[in-house]
């Protein structure tokens, strides 16, 4: 079998358009599509915006999801249900679903469904990771697809941006540092911190839980004030202890790039999307479509 071919270096114009991606209740949740203008099928990857659980939309990433999609990927950034209306485990929830519904719906944006892969940034990293590690969590998967009901949550690869691996972590590192904000959108998600070190990729690894491990990129500044380097050095070395593959590139002096790369210098931001987009094309190449 061939693999789906994905060159680096290509160069796309993109479309830009939103499309319904769920209706419950009488509420729409939208997904936005970047889709590269060309013969096709691109491979897909599902963006999950950060924003501390409370923040965001599907928006908040356009601009690396632009220059992602202008290399011959198809980027769907779905909007999710916020903290503190929809604490835990209602993101997942979206993010699992936003999975089975993009690859049911892939060849609608000229994608294929066979290898799909995840995005996530700071909170939404959380999120993405959550969601790939307990692809057939009862909680996670409890909403309905109607059109594509044996559709599966896994991920093929992930690429996790400053992301918040250890929530609980990171809720006393910004207790202690006085991190006002970040204190309390943690409390308006987890509710509790039972709860906190429950949803917790991290602890999950370290509780011996069977998980799913897909390929992993974590995109990493040195100088985030939100996400002390100690959060990701501890999830490589346990994440390879259980068996999978993940990769940390450091980005000397970058702080919390939030959905933008804001404080970035023009060449790190090069950088870290040359980084990424290697990364994709090694996953692709590793593998093969289904018949």
């Amino acid at each position: 079998m061939a693999a789906l071919i994905y060159d680096p270096d290509q160069e796309y114009e993109v479309r830009v358009y939103d499309v319904e991606y769920r209706r419950a209740g009488g509420e729409s949740w939208l997904a936005r599509i970047y889709q590269p203008q060309g013969p096709g099928p691109f491979p897909a990857l599902l963006d999950v915006h950060g924003g501390a659980w409370g923040r965001g939309t599907r928006t908040s990433d356009e601009p690396i999801n632009k220059a992602l999609a202008a290399s011959g990927l198809v980027i769907v950034g779905i909007d999710l249900r916020l903290a503190p209306q929809h604490p835990y485990p209602a993101q997942v929830a979206d993010v699992n679903y936003g999975t089975r519904w993009l690859k049911a719906h892939a060849q609608d944006f000229n994608a294929h469904p066979s290898v799909v892969g995840g995005l996530g940034q700071s909170s939404g990293g959380h999120t993405v990771m959550l969601s790939a590690m307990r692809p057939r969590d009862p909680r996670y998967a409890a909403l309905l697809l109607d059109d594509a009901e044996d559709a599966d949550a896994g991920l093929s690869y992930i690429l996790v941006l400053w992301p918040v691996l250890d929530p609980y972590a990171r809720y006393l590192y910004a207790r202690e540092s006085g991190l006002a904000p970040l204190v309390s959108a943690t409390e308006d998600y987890f509710l509790t911190e039972d709860v906190m070190r429950e949803g917790n990729p991290q602890l999950v690894l370290e509780r011996g839980e069977t998980v799913e491990l897909p390929p992993t990129l974590i995109v990493q500044g040195t100088a985030d004030a939100n996400i002390p380097m100690a959060i990701p050095d501890r999830f490589v070395t346990t994440y390879r202890a259980a068996g999978g593959a993940i990769e940390l590139e450091r980005f000397p002096d970058m702080p919390h790039g939030l959905g933008r790369f804001v404080g970035w210098s023009e060449e790190e931001k090069a950088r870290a999307l040359a980084r990424m987009k290697d990364f994709v094309a090694s996953q692709l190449a590793a593998h093969p479509l289904g018949v």
